[in-house]
């Protein structure tokens, strides 16, 4: 969305006609004054979703169809396409997670995804099995700023000819890996600063491969205004940093956000309304929120070194909207049906009965809702989060349990409990960890933890204990009804991902006093509500037991 300069168009003219020195950059292979088309299409953010939802929303089979149906389209008005993933395939939905998300990089492969680049959850398993998930992808795996011993873990780009028209997609990922990622396996590994890694290879891109177009997919996430919290800088700060006009076009991922615009500020999107894309420094940024929800698609033009954005859309699949029909709320519609692809329908059924067959059973019940929603359980302390740091709380015989907000991942509904509800919310097979401290070590670990800022998965949610949060400390600590005594010792349960450092909590695992339970968390939370079903909600709303000031 925006015009070459001068002085490259200048060259890109002199090349193509003949003229240049003998160390040249590589010639162009469009033509002069003829009008190309490129469409690129974009998801992000799957976390397991190749699967159609109980509602029938969403699944890799009618993306395939979508996705078919726009190359068809695209194809027969002479243009061209390039599908790319914003990363984070893995963890969420429990039949998924059950197979290592086999199924969904089978699906991407029936789809055709040309790139995608390396998400944080790309690193929730050890690196045997993004090994072995790379292995099953027929397409590359991108990441510039990914070092293992000193050298890249992945390419850092891909170029793709598209009727002459030389693109160079570049991958970037968020550098909060290193304390979002789980410890236990990315020990080895570096993430570096992308937006430094990115200019640095935009530089040398434009030596070596003179692309005609550069592209980052990027897992950094957009945050409005460049204003990014406790996270790692995003999308608006990477185009801020460079120089303007180096970078075309930022297919976004990880805060999974419809990045639809008005003005400066978000706009109140709803699915199917038109979305206006970010434009920060010359770039442009897309993110199709998530879990397969939407297909992004933009439509650009390309002629004489000018690439500019004619439309965009974020395509819903097959979503659906509650209206009133006779006094009943019922699902309907927002587009036309989009029909789920017989080829890729018939590889994965078979993926979804085997994670159905052990995930259907029936563990208890509750008489209401059990908040775990993302943007809710980040900001608040919640029934369900209070509810987990119980569970492993009683497990370990602990005074107060910890557990941090990005470990929550769904709410669960009133009603009855499944087994795949409780993956759903507790995806990761973290650990029950628990360590004895003294009340004076206890306050120095709180005034790291409980002031985590809110709006992040490092904000924690708490059980047995109240405080105060103000100005950056911790006070009025009450365990068990009384005040904390700094002489005193206390036993509290923490998640091994954040003992080991995860979240940017203190790492405790040296601790002389601390234990690793080998309980997994998923199954400790299973086992409470088993013997404690029906759930009454009531009993886990918290209280005013955290004041935030």
């Amino acid at each position: 969305m925006k015009l070459k300069n001068i002085a490259l168009s200048a060259l890109t003219i002199a090349i193509a006609t003949g003229c240049g020195t003998a160390d040249q950059q590589p010639q162009h292979e469009w033509k002069q004054d003829k009008e190309y088309s490129i469409t690129i299409l974009h998801t992000n953010d799957n976390h397991g979703n190749f699967w159609q939802n109980k509602y029938g929303e969403r699944g890799m089979a009618a993306r395939a169809t979508l996705i078919k149906n726009i190359r068809a389209e695209v194809k027969a008005e002479g243009g061209s396409v390039l599908l790319l993933s914003g990363g984070d395939i893995n963890t969420g939905v429990p039949e998924s997670d059950l197979q290592d998300a086999e199924p969904d990089f089978i699906g991407m492969n029936m789809i055709g995804y040309d790139a995608m680049t390396l998400g944080n959850h790309e690193f929730d398993n050890t690196l045997d099995v993004l090994a072995k998930q790379e292995g099953w992808a027929n397409f590359p795996f991108i990441s510039a700023n990914i070092y293992k011993d000193g050298k890249r873990m992945f390419d850092a780009y891909k170029i793709f000819n598209k009727d002459g028209i030389k693109i160079a997609v570049i991958g970037l990922t968020t550098e909060d890996t290193a304390k979002i990622g789980n410890p236990e396996f990315i020990g080895e590994l570096e993430f570096r600063d992308p937006k430094v890694e990115a200019k640095k290879l935009i530089a040398e891109l434009k030596k070596t491969e003179n692309p005609d177009i550069i592209i980052a997919a990027t897992h950094m996430g957009h945050y409005l205004n460049g204003d990014n919290g406790s996270n790692a800088p995003g999308d608006v700060q990477l185009a801020r940093y460079l120089n303007e006009g180096d970078l075309d076009v930022i297919i976004g991922g990880h805060s999974q956000e419809p990045v639809c615009m008005e003005g400066a500020e978000y706009a109140d999107f709803k699915p199917g309304d038109d979305c206006a894309p970010d434009v920060q420094n010359g770039t442009t940024i897309v993110q199709a929120h998530e879990w397969g929800k939407y297909v992004g698609r933009a439509d650009y033009t390309f002629i004489n070194g000018e690439f500019t954005l004619q439309s965009y859309k974020l395509i819903p699949i097959n979503l659906k909207k509650k209206i009133n029909v006779n006094g009943k709320k019922v699902r309907v519609l927002i587009q036309d049906e989009i029909a789920q692809d017989p080829a890729v329908f018939a590889k994965l059924k078979p993926f979804q009965e085997k994670g159905q067959a052990a995930l259907s059973i029936k563990i208890g019940q509750s008489d209401g809702l059990l908040q775990g929603e993302r943007n809710v359980v980040r900001n608040n302390q919640t029934n369900l989060g209070r509810l987990i740091a119980t569970a492993h709380m009683q497990r370990a015989k602990a005074d107060f349990g910890v557990m941090n907000s990005g470990g929550v991942r769904a709410s669960i509904e009133e009603g009855v409990i499944t087994y795949k509800d409780v993956l759903t919310v507790q995806p990761f097979g973290n650990i029950v960890t628990y360590v004895d401290m003294s009340g004076a070590e206890m306050m120095d670990y709180l005034n790291v933890v409980g002031t985590k800022t809110k709006d992040s998965g490092a904000f924690a949610q708490f059980a047995g204990i109240s405080m105060t949060v103000a100005n950056g400390q911790v006070s009025n600590v009450v365990i068990a009804g009384n005040a904390i005594d700094l002489n005193k010792t206390y036993r509290f349960t923490i998640p091994s991902f954040n003992a080991a450092g995860g979240d940017g909590y203190p790492n405790i695992t040296a601790h002389a006093a601390f234990v690793n339970t080998g309980y997994v968390d998923a199954e400790v939370l299973k086992e409470y509500i088993e013997a404690n079903s029906p759930i009454n909600v009531a009993d886990f709303e918290p209280k005013n037991e955290m004041v935030y000031n």
